[in-house]
């Protein structure tokens, strides 16, 4: 079983900047996709960024392309989100995800196959 955590999530202004990391026990990242997500009060869970842990080839969702960053450090067995330019918008409880699948939906949160039990991101205005 992969036990996934998250942190670094609070409360920032709009503008203001965060970085999430998520970090994997039990097992590496090692020939995996790592994903975050995001769900905001009375909506579903939507795609964010996602890394291919192998070649480091990161996609993004286009609400928060150019603003946020997904990168890894292999040595940690982490995954981090850096988010700059932070809006109100992107108040959310924020989730990170492994799959170790190959040629899945990696923008599918149903492809998905361990969480992390999220944390939470406030932007104010």
């Amino acid at each position: 079983q992969v036990q996934m955590v998250e942190s670094g999530g609070g409360l920032v202004q709009a503008g203001g900047s965060l970085r999430l990391s998520c970090a994997a026990s039990a097992r590496t990242f090692s020939s995996s996709t790592v994903g975050w997500f995001r769900q905001a009060p009375g909506k579903e869970r939507e795609f964010v960024a996602r890394i291919n842990w192998n070649d480091g080839g990161t996609y993004y969702a286009d609400s928060v392309n150019a603003r946020f960053t997904i990168s890894r450090d292999k040595a940690k067995n982490t995954v981090y989100l850096e988010m700059n330019s932070l809006k109100p918008e992107d108040t959310a409880v924020y989730y990170c995800a492994v799959c170790y699948s190959a040629f899945r939906s990696w923008n599918d949160a149903r492809s998905y196959d361990y969480w992390g039990q999220g944390t939470q991101v406030t932007v104010s205005s």
